[in-house]
């Protein structure tokens, strides 16, 4: 197939294939995207029976990147992009790599996929470029992507996978972008470099960061505020003693665990207690101590523990975050935990349990994420805040 899909029957608010074509050069990518504009039409009935044409608009409100390194990274990603077509329609380039040692060559496929959001409105369209690359043209990808990106919209880079900001594709490519989207819950070993080198990019490219594993945590960050609603435990949060948070860990390797998420829930707790950071955060001596720092609020020091936990859950995973808070006699204790579908709160007060507090709220997938990030952009101060905190506690 090279050109216009024919759909028969479009589904009203699902995306479908539209085009699809190839090509061998940046020359004749530019050559079938144009092409697209000019050969998709949509016909369906109005109420008398009489066939209309729906116009096909490239809408995009973006440009997205996308660092795919391995190919079934690609494909994962191409089917989030494409169930985002009716709410935020782009131009994706997802950049695949391939043969680094071989010749130069570039191979890709071209794409539209459309969606009609009512019987009246005409269709509006989303355009992915699937480029694989060879070579040294694998080495230049700026040179690369560069001439397919609409002017005048934002450009958002994702890396699904691990990135490497000092590689040369990384500084080739983040002077051209408005925002960097990663997972750093994926990130090999315990985390903590790609946390520093990540943490420094804001001021090094200007640019927005949005990190899925912070993203997914609003739901943790949602119930710990709203349980201090309560009037008789709002005061306990100017006199926290002990912040500790347990994550799981595999039998046997409990150093390999990602502390990314860990080390979120105490940066967010720090950033908007106003706390400063003493000791960053270190691991500990023995197999099962995990990582230690220290915080301080006003005049007080706050140690933090993050734990290693044997766990059926995946390496990294939150399992529960602790507060513990003394002001004058009365103690409180808070714990947190959380499930596919929502997060549990539970409270003792100087000893005595008080009522457990359920929050519906589902764990979010990537389609919903990314399309968070889009919403959030240039609005998420809560993540600006977090990730500086994360610097200094890391010691970047």
């Amino acid at each position: 197939m090279n050109g216009p899909v024919e759909v028969a029957n479009p589904v009203i608010g699902k995306p479908a294939l539209r085009w699809s074509s190839r090509a061998r050069s940046i020359a004749q990518i530019e050559a079938e995207l144009g092409k697209i504009w000019t050969s998709i039409s949509l016909t369906t009935s109005n109420q008398d029976g009489v066939p209309e044409r729906h116009v096909a608009a490239r809408s995009s409100v973006m440009n997205l990147v996308v660092v795919a390194g391995r190919g079934e990274i690609g494909e994962r990603v191409a089917s989030i992009v494409e169930g985002l077509t009716g709410r935020h329609p782009s131009r994706t380039i997802i950049v695949s790599s391939a043969d680094p040692d071989g010749p130069a060559w570039i191979n890709a496929q071209i794409e539209a996929h459309c969606m009609l959001p009512s019987a009246t409105a005409p269709e509006t369209c989303s355009e992915l470029v699937y480029l694989t690359c060879g070579g040294e043209s694998g080495q230049h990808l700026s040179g690369l992507v560069a001439p397919l990106l609409i002017h005048d919209l934002p450009v958002t880079i994702w890396w699904p996978g691990e990135p490497r900001f000092e590689s040369h594709a990384a500084q080739d490519l983040l002077p051209m972008a408005d925002r960097v989207i990663v997972d750093g819950s994926g990130w090999s070993g315990d985390g903590i470099p790609g946390l520093a080198a990540l943490a420094q990019l804001p001021n090094r490219f200007q640019l927005e960061v949005f990190d899925f594993a912070l993203l997914r945590q609003a739901r943790w960050r949602e119930a710990i505020a709203s349980s201090f609603d309560r009037p008789g435990l709002l005061p306990f949060l100017g006199h926290l003693e002990r912040i500790e948070v347990r994550y799981a860990a595999a039998e046997g390797t409990p150093g390999a665990a990602n502390i990314v998420r860990p080390l979120y829930h105490v940066a967010w707790l720090a950033a908007r207690l106003g706390m400063t950071v003493v000791d960053p955060v270190s691991a500990g001596t023995g197999a099962w101590s995990g990582y230690d720092a220290m915080l301080r609020h006003d005049r007080k020091r706050i140690p933090v523990s993050l734990r290693p936990i044997e766990s059926a859950a995946p390496r990294g995973t939150t399992l529960a975050v602790e507060l513990y808070a003394r002001r004058g006699r009365s103690e409180l204790v808070l714990e947190v935990t959380a499930y596919a579908e929502g997060v549990v709160v539970m409270t003792s007060l100087d000893d005595e349990r008080l009522p457990e507090r359920r929050f519906l709220a589902p764990r979010r997938r990537e389609p919903d994420l990314l399309a968070l990030t889009i919403d959030a952009a240039g609005r998420d101060s809560v993540a600006e805040e977090v990730l500086a905190m994360t610097a200094t506690l890391v010691g970047a």
